[in-house]
């Protein structure tokens, strides 16, 4: 009787605790979150540059003066505070902003925003602290033609040394131009690199740069023509064209677009034809 009732007292046991195991494994749920986090991404020149944000939806609501008050700050997102990083020192709208982390606030208007870089990343976008604050500089709205309704941040017309950061949600635009100074950082990296013994110089890259860039356009000239003779790609001398073209030889600018229009029919690149019958035109 002992044994019997020690085994029904196991079997209880082993019942009560597989039952206690299915209900802790059970699988654990995950809803979709009302403001998913984003990140993006930009290259500009030699900086980088990322921007972490929550995206809230506009859900058949007013946001601009309703959902986000006129002049009050916001988080520019949801959750917590948009954080912005740059790889480098940039200018914001002509403001200068040192490399680091920062969190992104604006303070929204019907005619103006207020756009904020603070210091405090590491709080929720609620905890603003007006004392934190590294800059502030104004942006201009614009009616962006269509309603978006997730809030969105991008980055547009991206160059070698600028781009420009959209704030968009509903119906509105708010652009924020970044600065980048390439010029000071490249151009002694490019020189050095030119007066040196190297057998595999960026002749064609240098001459580009400077030329795009309104650096030393004998220079240019020179490292194009070396470019030429290691490769004569209807491209760079087409860029010898308007090298030349700047530096007022029209007679040597209107016989290189000339060739450069030869080398690319025999390339099929019907765009370097236009492009080079347009700098003619413009000579004449």
């Amino acid at each position: 009787m002992k044994t019997k009732a020690l085994f029904l007292s196991c079997a209880v046991a082993l019942t009560v605790t597989g039952t206690t195991f299915a209900q802790t494994a059970a699988p654990k749920l995950e809803f979709p979150a009302p403001s998913p986090a984003c990140t993006i991404k930009q290259h500009v020149g030699l900086t980088d540059i990322e921007i972490a944000y929550s995206r809230p939806g506009k859900k058949g609501r007013q946001v601009f003066g309703s959902v986000v008050p006129y002049d009050k700050v916001w988080r520019t997102g949801a959750n917590n505070a948009t954080k912005i990083t740059f790889s480098t020192a940039v200018k914001l709208n002509g403001t200068d902003i040192p490399a680091g982390s920062y969190a992104l606030y604006t303070i929204p208007g019907e005619k103006e925003w207020t756009i904020v870089i603070n210091k405090g990343i590491d709080k929720s976008g609620t905890q603003y602290d007006e004392k934190e604050d590294v800059v502030r500089f104004t942006a201009t709205p614009a009616d962006f033609g269509t309603t978006i309704q997730t809030f969105t941040i991008e980055f547009s017309d991206v160059t070698d040394d600028s781009a420009i950061i959209d704030l968009l949600w509903e119906d509105t635009i708010v652009p924020i131009k970044v600065q980048v100074d390439l010029v000071s950082s490249l151009v002694p990296q490019i020189e050095t690199v030119m007066a040196s013994d190297s057998k595999n110089k960026p002749y064609y890259q240098a001459a580009q740069f400077y030329y795009n860039h309104g650096q030393d356009l004998k220079k240019a000239s020179e490292w194009v023509d070396a470019a030429i003779k290691q490769r004569e790609a209807h491209y760079i001398v087409y860029l010898k064209a308007e090298i030349l073209a700047k530096l007022g030889d029209k007679e040597g600018a209107i016989a290189a677009a000339k060739r450069s229009s030869e080398l690319a029919v025999q390339a099929k690149d019907t765009g370097y034809v236009k492009m080079n019958d347009d700098l003619i035109s413009s000579l004449k």
